[in-house]
């Protein structure tokens, strides 16, 4: 049996898609966001979203900046989880990508007279931003939650380790080290950072917890339960 530890808490679902392969899953937080106080004083023609917890913090945020407007601006976002939260909250998406990166591209060349807004972490990849500062797009970070790395040592080995951002890789690697486990990460951004410390890093098809999951049982040639 394959002993995987996943450096975020798994739903029952995405526990179950491992469980029902037969691997032995073992779990905790690698990391803890923190929503910080924020104040929106200016105008900006959008918002962007690079994350899921930027747009917990946006949504946790009592912000009397809009009682007299209809709505916030619209949102571009990455990620299709990013977006559905924000839809779910009646916000207008007008742009998803894969990867930050992607987003910034776009932007660039389809939006070069408007201003935004850029709502991140304090650990936030500076793809994006780089991207808009090379254009000379007007925008403005405002940072809106803290990742705080919690890392912890484990003695036992593991055939495989789940990583679901850079922050999660920085705060294993702080007290282990990887041996012969093969690294499974959710994207692109994520894998370069393991691949500094790995040997073997594999990525998810897409960005997404499902994938991910998905991706360490056919590595292992087993099969998943329809």
């Amino acid at each position: 049996m394959k002993t995987i530890l996943s450096t975020k808490l798994l739903t029952p679902d995405q526990k179950k898609i491992l469980t029902d392969a037969g691997i032995y899953l073992k779990e905790y937080e690698s990391i803890k966001i923190h929503f910080k106080e924020f104040e929106l004083t200016e105008d900006y023609d959008y918002y962007i979203f690079t994350s899921q917890n930027a747009v917990r913090a946006f949504l946790s945020h009592k912000m009397d900046f809009y009682k007299e407007k209809d709505r916030a601006p619209e949102c571009f976002c990455v990620g299709e989880k990013t977006k559905l939260l924000l839809e779910q909250n009646g916000q207008k998406v007008i742009k998803t990508t894969k990867y930050a990166s992607d987003l910034g591209h776009f932007i660039s060349k389809n939006y070069k007279n408007q201003s935004f807004l850029f709502f991140c972490g304090n650990r936030r990849i500076h793809d994006l931003p780089d991207i808009l500062l090379n254009a000379k797009i007007r925008f403005k970070e405002i940072e809106v939650y803290k990742t705080e790395l919690k890392p912890h040592h484990f003695s036992e080995p593991f055939d495989g380790v789940l990583f679901f951002s850079p922050s999660g890789v920085k705060s294993y690697i702080s007290e282990n080290g990887f041996g012969t486990s093969t690294v499974f990460c959710i994207g692109d951004t994520t894998a370069r950072e393991a691949a500094k410390y790995a040997d073997s890093v594999v990525v998810a098809d897409t960005p997404s917890v499902e994938s991910l999951v998905k991706k360490v049982i056919l590595h292992y040639n087993l099969n998943i339960e329809k």
